[in-house]
């Protein structure tokens, strides 16, 4: 990045450190946490859609609907992440690459599962084999979105179903002797008020949608632990900026990166919550309704 660094070797001191911390890959290193920040800002409201109609589906009247709502946060909340990040991630992937096998060749002759291998036709790789590194980063980021998704859409759910039950329900009476249909009932008084019960349940799961981030490594997608790893181990001269063994530094930065991130986090949440509780009939409505 600067002149002075087109020969390290013969570098020193911090002119030495501002050349090693500008160099390529840490460049590729500071883009990774874009990478795990444009997760989380997908990621979110993506899972909050899912816990959604989750914890809608828990509570129709619709038999079928119900259980299938009940089967999903059940299932997904009893499986271990790790577990369903490895397992899910596979099976979504040879999945996509069956169908596209299916419909771009139906001549081929041979087994598509041999013994412990997954092997379709070229034209059926996702993606091909020819296309770009950018189209192969993209789509391993797009199926980590959709496994974080389903994976915290679960208990997102179970944290919506409970809030929309706590809502009081002679509100709920009061707006159907008022004359409103079970519909607006639901968008005009069950939902608005159940945010107020919901967040303390959503912050949590937020704060640990931001630890999961590491699990992208697990997904193919080099994220900012990958690089800490990479850059931190042990670099002998063979490499521009030979060192030793510095992954605790990078550890360490991470460390912190975390700890300010869950604390701007915890800060929003407080806010968020002081200003759904005005007029709500909880315990923090009714401090702030002393306080004034």
């Amino acid at each position: 990045m600067f002149s002075y660094c087109s020969d390290p070797s013969t570098l020193e001191g911090l002119a030495w450190i501002s050349c090693y911390l500008t160099n390529g890959k840490h460049w590729l290193f500071y883009e990774s946490f874009l990478t795990v920040l444009l997760l989380l800002a997908i990621t979110a409201p993506v899972s909050l859609a899912f816990g959604f109609g989750g914890a809608v589906a828990s509570r129709s009247h619709f038999p079928p609907l119900a259980l299938l709502g009940k089967l999903y946060t059940s299932l997904v909340r009893g499986v271990p992440d790790i577990v369903f990040f490895l397992f899910f991630v596979i099976a979504l992937d040879q999945g996509v690459e069956w169908l596209r096998h299916q419909a771009l060749c139906p001549d081929w002759t041979e087994p598509v599962r041999q013994g412990s291998d997954f092997l379709v036709c070229p034209d059926a790789k996702m993606p091909l084999s020819t296309a770009p590194q950018w189209l192969h980063e993209t789509y391993n980021f797009s199926l980590a979105v959709v496994t974080f998704a389903i994976v915290f859409g679960a208990f997102a759910a179970n944290v919506l179903y409970g809030a929309m039950n706590a809502v009081p329900h002679a509100q709920l009476e009061t707006a159907h002797a008022y004359g409103m249909s079970g519909r607006q009932t639901f968008w005009r008084v069950l939902v608005p008020q159940m945010w107020v019960y919901a967040l303390p349940g959503l912050g949590n799961l937020w704060m640990i949608l931001i630890k999961a981030t590491p699990l992208l490594f697990l997904l193919g997608v080099r994220d900012i632990v990958y690089w800490a790893r990479e850059l931190g181990g042990s670099k002998t001269g063979v490499y521009e900026y030979p060192h030793g063994d510095w992954r605790i530094y990078y550890f360490l930065f991470l460390l912190v990166f975390y700890l300010a991130f869950t604390r701007v986090s915890e800060i929003v949440i407080e806010r968020l919550t002081r200003s759904l509780s005005h007029g709500q009939a909880t315990a923090a409505g009714e401090k702030l309704r002393r306080a004034a």
